[in-house]
């Protein structure tokens, strides 16, 4: 077993990696910036727990998808992977309040789409027979 496989094999492993990197990856950007507004920095870190968290489910259900290919697992991948881009929407609104707009709209209100987008998804990956 390759330690790749040993990586994906070990679910703790994975979620402290994927942990590590997404910290790692935000820590300039979003972290540093903030790091002495008093409950901003809780916000944020809230934010970067759910990306985390997210990130390790939609890698989970990747996995689970490939190995048993549903359509349930498919649309239960979808919905995680959609988690991500909503936290990350989040995330963006909770660090730079009022800065970002996608055209009429700002990135709270698109996160609340991509919200209500993964719900339906496990809405179908519930009902679905397959």
């Amino acid at each position: 077993m390759s330690k790749y496989d040993s990586i994906i094999e070990n679910r703790s492993n994975l979620l402290t990696l994927i942990m590590f990197t997404v910290i790692g990856v935000l820590a300039i950007p979003v972290i540093l910036p903030h790091i002495f507004h008093k409950f901003q920095i809780f916000h944020i870190l809230i934010h970067l727990s759910g990306i985390s968290l997210a990130v390790f489910l939609s890698i989970i259900s990747a996995i689970a998808y490939s190995r048993v290919k549903t359509k349930r697992l498919f649309f239960t991948m979808l919905a995680f992977s959609l988690f991500v881009i909503a936290e990350a929407l989040s995330l963006v609104d909770a660090t730079w309040q009022y800065t970002y707009y996608l055209g009429p709209f700002p990135a709270e209100e698109i996160a609340h789409f991509f919200e209500l987008s993964t719900l339906g998804m496990f809405a179908l990956s519930v009902f679905r027979k397959d």
